[in-house]
């Protein structure tokens, strides 16, 4: 990972990036090579068991519940051999994602149940927990479930912004979010650029496949950001209009579908100089 991110960084002249990702997407080996580096990261993590500092609030506040988007922050300082920069890890809690964990759960917990039961095949699920042949429901591990229900963390190692202000838990927990922009731009690619399916075999052929729909990406992205629409609404109102030239003898008569003032107005905003 780190020889791409460093050409990247040539190739661009960049004194200094922030690697964000899934914690999952990121070994611990290139973690370590990123600090090595000097690099800083911003990674979305899962949470296996119950942190302290929310195990300390739920104590502290006995039958409440989290305010939704409450941030728990738990600093992680670097010990004097632990070769890497001091940590924080920022642990947010929403309602709207707890709804969603607790209705998986709960479809889990009844699958495990009938699967107990002799009522389903037993398939893979974390809830049944198998003792030789005696099968049961993992009630310790559905409680330990349902309280981590609605909790995500993101680690980083950022001692500032790049304008220099203080790290904050919006400024690491909206950058982090921005992914989806990324996501977003491979589902493009994929499918209104199509990407794929690759015919070719050669590896020129393949790279320039894939230039070519990198700079209709980059296209779009522009298109979209000077539009305000997205590049399906573009293409679809715009491709029903055509300009058509006829030339009778010597002369040259044009005939063009009227445009709609909306797509007018959008393309007035593409041919607008900057």
């Amino acid at each position: 990972m780190l020889p791409v991110i460093e050409k990247f960084m040539a190739a661009h002249s960049l004194p200094d990036v922030t690697v964000v990702a899934d914690a999952g997407m990121i070994s611990d080996a290139n973690m370590k090579a990123i600090e090595a580096a000097g690099l800083s990261f911003i990674l979305g993590m899962k949470v296996p068991d119950v942190p302290y500092v929310i195990d300390a609030w739920r104590r502290e506040h006995p039958g409440e519940e989290i305010p939704d988007g409450h941030v728990f922050t738990q600093p992680w300082p670097a010990g004097p051999n632990g070769g890497r920069r001091d940590q924080v890890i920022y642990y947010q809690y929403k309602a709207d994602r707890a709804k969603r964990t607790q209705r998986g759960i709960d479809e889990q917990v009844a699958k495990a149940a009938k699967a107990v039961a002799g009522l389903a095949p037993v398939k893979r699920n974390r809830f049944i927990q198998l003792e030789g042949a005696v099968k049961s429901v993992n009630r310790e591990l559905e409680e330990k479930a349902r309280t981590l229900a609605g909790i995500k963390g993101y680690k980083t190692n950022l001692a500032a912004t790049p304008d220099g202000e203080p790290v904050t838990a919006d400024f690491v927990i909206s950058s982090y979010h921005e992914l989806w922009r990324i996501e977003e731009s491979f589902r493009m690619s994929k499918s209104d650029l199509q990407a794929r399916p690759i015919y070719h075999r050669k590896r020129d052929s393949i790279e320039a496949h894939l230039t070519i729909v990198f700079a209709a990406l980059a296209v779009t992205r522009w298109i979209e950001a000077r539009t305000g629409w997205s590049t399906r609404k573009f293409v679809k109102t715009a491709r029903r209009y055509r300009t058509i030239e006829i030339q009778a003898g010597r002369q040259t008569i044009t005939a063009a579908d009227p445009i709609p003032d909306d797509l007018r107005q959008a393309i007035d905003a593409i041919n607008r100089p900057n």
